[in-house]
């Protein structure tokens, strides 16, 4: 049992050996995450067009609880820009301040519930079959999006166009008919994005990787604004944020936004998974750690489940701050609850000064930020490496603008599988043949093959996805077959994952040999596989003689084999003079 909860709770087995050298770097990890947290929650919940507070709320929350049950020990949890962008496409139409707040809080719930089915049917590994290049392009089409939606608020101007509009149309209308730029608003924003870039340019200079200049720029727009009072000029302000923590409560199931919002919000859960376990894996890579990806979508379930239940947004694993932890020197999953804390302690002290934050500031930090969503090299790699992934990067991104932001992810996924199907679906035919010195190796153009017994091997995947190609390559071993042929060996030790409609092609292929007087010898069968041949029925119909299962001698199976072929030959062959009687070695 406590076992059991060690593998569930995994915050709780590093807990059994802290020791403090492992509080300190959590401290400073966790502190560090707490800096950029801050103005990044604020801001992302900007873009969704939720109360600030929302954002950190989201960023104690789901912090926590992920963090206690996140398998990575670096990874943070909360709310993150792809997340927010996606979101955005789902409740960006709604006029209703109350009625994005809803749909958003139920959307973590719907999203969670997702994540958690996923990981109960044990399917968090089938996430490594979806490309790396969907994230990729969601990424690049999102970071677009992303400035074009905040260049409405750096610009001072309104938002007009229809609640049913896509949201590009809205911030397209946004920026043609909003009304003329407003020059304080404008200066504000630019300012902020100045003075982010300067910071940065020093943080590179002195050398100082967890230098917080998101957060000294929202306290010095802060303090400007308060002092030189622009909001009597026109600035738009964050306003009030309460200072106390979020409460407790169900959101309400309504079925009717719950059809609405469920096609979104499998896109996005799996837009979580993905970026959660790509993050995961990075930093595993560094840190050496084991992953259970099994676990990594429970901690994402869980944590978007409860972020739902205190009136949070949806969120995932955060790039930036989880490498920010990772390069602090975080060494647990209490680092999360670090942070967790740090934020919820500034919202205590720093609530009644957030009021002075002005809108535009966090525009400009979101706008530089989009800018640094887009891993250039990594672009340019994934549109070079191969036209399979250059279709997805281009179908994903483009899809974001074309459709929608939400759908453009089930569209890359969806790419994922139709390109990688018939990857997996091609199955390898080789030829074998037996030398004058008794050695079997792969027929080449100009080797003479022995007309009497012919060998083939096949190697993939035995199922209902690759039948064309096995009765292509049936259709091959057939047309070899001569009136001299009287034995056909078919070497299976690196076929997997048999399905019915495999054997079925496999026992016609057999039968139709078998029918023309020719004896089918199988050899190296793995067990799983000849176990799923006589539960289909096959074994039965075939001369328990002529098969021959994997052995833990190398070969040794083939070589039976071929020793059991030409056994048979009611007389040697005129070609090779082999037959009955004869000594062959299989050698590669």
């Amino acid at each position: 049992m406590t076992e059991l909860l060690y593998q569930r709770i995994p915050a709780l087995a590093t807990a059994r050996d802290y020791c403090l050298d492992d509080l300190r770097g959590d401290l400073v990890g966790g502190l560090s995450v707490a800096a950029v947290a801050v103005p990044q929650a604020m801001a992302y919940a900007m873009i969704v067009g939720l109360p600030p507070e929302v954002g950190l709320y989201t960023a104690i929350v789901m912090t926590t609880v992920g963090a206690l049950l996140d398998s990575s020990r670096q990874l943070i949890n909360g709310p993150t820009n792809a997340i927010s962008i996606a979101l955005l496409g789902v409740v960006g139409h709604m006029e209703s301040p109350e009625g994005k707040l809803h749909a958003a809080v139920l959307g973590a719930l719907l999203i969670g519930a997702i994540q958690l089915a996923i990981a109960f049917a044990r399917l968090g590994d089938l996430t490594r079959y979806i490309s790396h290049s969907v994230v990729v392009g969601f990424t690049a089409g999102a970071s677009l999006l992303l400035v074009f939606d905040q260049l409405k608020n750096l610009l001072g101007q309104k938002a007009v166009g229809s609640a049913h509009d896509h949201f590009l149309a809205r911030v397209w209308g946004s920026l043609s008919e909003g009304g003329p730029v407003h020059g304080p608003t404008l200066s504000v924003g630019l300012g902020s994005i100045g003075a982010v870039l300067g910071l940065r340019w020093l943080k590179r200079r002195l050398g100082a990787p967890l230098f917080p200049e998101f957060l000294l720029v929202v306290i010095a727009a802060a303090g400007l604004t308060a002092q030189f009072d622009l909001a009597a000029q026109g600035v738009k302000l964050v306003g009030a944020i309460p200072s106390g923590m979020p409460s407790f409560a169900v959101p309400t199931l309504d079925a009717a936004v719950i059809r609405e919002l469920a096609p979104s919000c499998l896109a996005i859960a799996l837009l979580g998974l993905l970026e959660a376990i790509s993050m995961a894996k990075g930093i595993a890579a560094v840190t050496r750690q084991k992953l259970d990806m099994n676990q990594q979508c429970f901690s994402e379930g869980y944590a978007n489940i409860a972020g739902s239940l205190f009136g949070c947004m949806p969120g995932s694993g955060s790039l930036t701050r989880s490498a920010i932890n990772q390069q602090a020197g975080a060494r647990t999953q209490w680092s999360g609850v670090v942070s967790a804390i740090a934020v919820a302690a500034t919202m205590y002290v720093f609530a009644p000064y957030a009021q002075y934050i002005p809108r535009p500031a966090l525009a400009g930090l979101l706008i530089v930020t989009a800018t640094r969503m887009v891993n250039i090299p990594d672009l340019r790699y994934h549109m070079r490496a191969s036209n399979f992934d250059k279709a997805i990067v281009l179908t994903t991104a483009i899809s974001a603008f074309a459709i929608s932001i939400e759908f453009c992810i089930l569209i890359g996924v969806f790419m994922s599988f139709l390109l990688a199907v018939p990857r997996a679906a091609q199955l390898h035919l080789t030829e074998f043949i037996v030398t004058e010195e008794g050695q079997v190796h792969e027929r080449l153009a100009d080797d003479a093959p022995c007309p009497r017994v012919l060998i083939f091997g096949l190697e993939g995947e035995l199922f209902f996805g690759s039948s064309v190609s096995l009765e292509q390559h049936f259709e091959t071993i057939e047309a070899r077959i001569t009136p001299e042929t009287r034995a056909v060996i078919l070497r299976m030790k690196r076929t997997r994952a048999p399905d019915a409609v495999g054997l079925a092609a496999l026992e016609g292929a057999i039968t139709r040999m078998q029918a023309r007087g020719i004896r089918v010898i199988l050899c190296g069968l793995r067990r799983e596989m000849f176990d799923t041949m006589d539960r289909g029925g096959l074994i039965q119909k075939h001369e328990r003689d002529d098969i021959f299962l994997e052995e833990a001698v190398r070969q040794t199976s083939t070589q039976k084999a071929i020793t059991r072929a030409y056994a048979t030959l009611d007389a040697p062959c005129p070609h090779c003079g082999r037959g009955a009687g004869s000594a062959v070695h299989y050698v590669v």
